[in-house]
């Protein structure tokens, strides 16, 4: 049991090196099985199914962005403003690039509902949520949580303008945030 469990590791790790490189474009079963180099057959004996190795493969990479968050931004508390600037630079910086892209990949999925991105979107985003939640300077409350929901969704902005190709426009975003000020 303990060498499938290695053999499963090196498969996943394999398959995070390959959605962080070309996101979810070649994930069929056949194409995953290559990237992972072992067989369609194979690949079903780790996984019960498709839905099964994405939510654990895209899960490893939730984890080690948020992993990379820890490292980066401090766990105690702070104002808001100063959390959305860090995160921001963070996220926007080229360690975090595959992740955010791959991240927006999952989203767009979600959009068109194919399964399984639907569930795995909203389970990421309500990790993020609570890490953010958990960094402002506030008493918890409802007023806290939309301040965290504010600031995803500023940083998940910036990805889109850098993803696309207007890093312009997401340098200018990010140049306004320092005069944004929250109540």
């Amino acid at each position: 049991m303990r060498i499938r469990a290695e053999q499963r590791e090196r498969v996943i790790e394999a398959l995070v090196a390959h959605l962080l490189a070309t996101g979810l474009g070649q994930t069929s079963l056949r194409a995953l099985a290559a990237a992972a180099g072992i067989s369609d057959r194979m690949l079903l004996y780790y996984f019960t199914d498709k839905a099964d190795v994405m939510a654990c493969v895209i899960g490893r990479i939730a984890d080690g962005f948020a992993a990379g968050l820890e490292a980066a931004l401090p766990a105690q508390p702070m104002a808001p403003e100063q959390l959305l600037a860090a995160a921001s630079q963070l996220v926007r910086s080229p360690a975090m690039q595959p992740s955010m892209r791959l991240w927006l990949d999952i989203v767009a999925a979600a959009a068109r509902q194919e399964a399984p991105f639907p569930a795995i979107s909203a389970r990421i985003l309500d990790q993020f949520l609570d890490w953010l939640d958990a960094r402002i300077d506030r008493p918890p409350s409802p007023q806290r949580r939309q301040l965290a929901a504010l600031v995803l969704a500023v940083i998940d902005g910036l990805a889109l303008f850098d993803t696309s190709g207007s890093g312009d426009q997401a340098d200018a975003a990010t140049a306004a945030l320092s005069g944004v000020k929250f109540l």
